[in-house]
């Protein structure tokens, strides 16, 4: 559950100083999340046959590209299909349909995250039973997507090596909560000075348990053991 909002009234006095007359916890995001994680658990229901991952990162990190490497990679063994969330326009949607998956585009609009129910939706498009893999392209942002689950199996959040090493340390939430991270870009890591050893003694401090992959979703390199992890992963869901 979220933090509760707590608002205080605040008034000035003649003299220019502040006091605090009163304190109240307003639990608007109570009800918000209580829905959300209902729907979610009805999600999670649905996609019993299917794995299903929700990936996470800021903007440009290079989401959309690993996701068509994916589909182009493992299209000829197993059924993906991709919903993809944005504030505007279908653009990622067209790529990923371009590169060989059913996609659905979610257009939030102001909400700079997706929620259960938005996925609910969408989903009703797809043909859940077909699928091995759906992934879920979460809406560019390290912040909110933290907060809602969406019914998933896995999230993963997504690092390029051109937004710093210490993105783990300011935004650990996303990190931390995350099953697996993934470093892109590595073509280009010399290029823009990426401090390896720091960038990954940074995420182990924060989340010592994910799975690690570093890859370049560009030219293929590293690619080999994310497409096993998800193997891997759809064969033990399906036991």
């Amino acid at each position: 559950m979220a933090d509760p909002i707590v608002t205080r009234d605040v008034r000035v006095s003649a003299h220019g100083t502040t006091e605090v007359t009163g304190a109240r916890i307003v639990q608007v995001q109570r009800s918000l999340m209580a829905h959300n994680d209902a729907v979610a658990a009805t999600n999670r229901e649905a996609f019993a046959h299917c794995l299903v991952i929700n990936v996470v990162s800021s903007p440009g990190s290079g989401k959309t590209a690993l996701l068509e490497r994916t589909v182009r990679e493992l299209g000829g063994e197993l059924q993906l299909a991709v919903i993809v969330g944005d504030l505007e326009t279908d653009n990622d949607a067209l790529r990923i349909h371009a590169a060989g998956a059913p996609s659905v585009q979610i257009v939030t609009g102001t909400v700079c995250h997706l929620e259960a129910e938005m996925v609910a939706r969408a989903v009703e498009r797809l043909d859940l039973t077909s699928l091995d893999v759906l992934v879920i392209e979460n809406v560019g942002n390290l912040v909110c997507p933290a907060a809602w689950d969406l019914g998933e199996d896995l999230r993963i959040t997504l690092l390029s090596v051109t937004e710093g090493e210490d993105k783990p340390l300011k935004y650990p939430r996303i990190f931390r909560e995350a099953h697996a991270v993934v470093i892109n870009k590595l073509d280009i890591a010399e290029a823009v000075g990426y401090d390896r050893a720091r960038a990954l003694d940074n995420l182990r401090q924060v989340t010592p348990a994910a799975q690690l992959f570093e890859l370049s979703a560009r030219t293929g390199e590293g690619m080999g053991s994310w497409l096993g992890f998800l193997r891997e992963r759809l064969s033990s869901k399906r036991g």
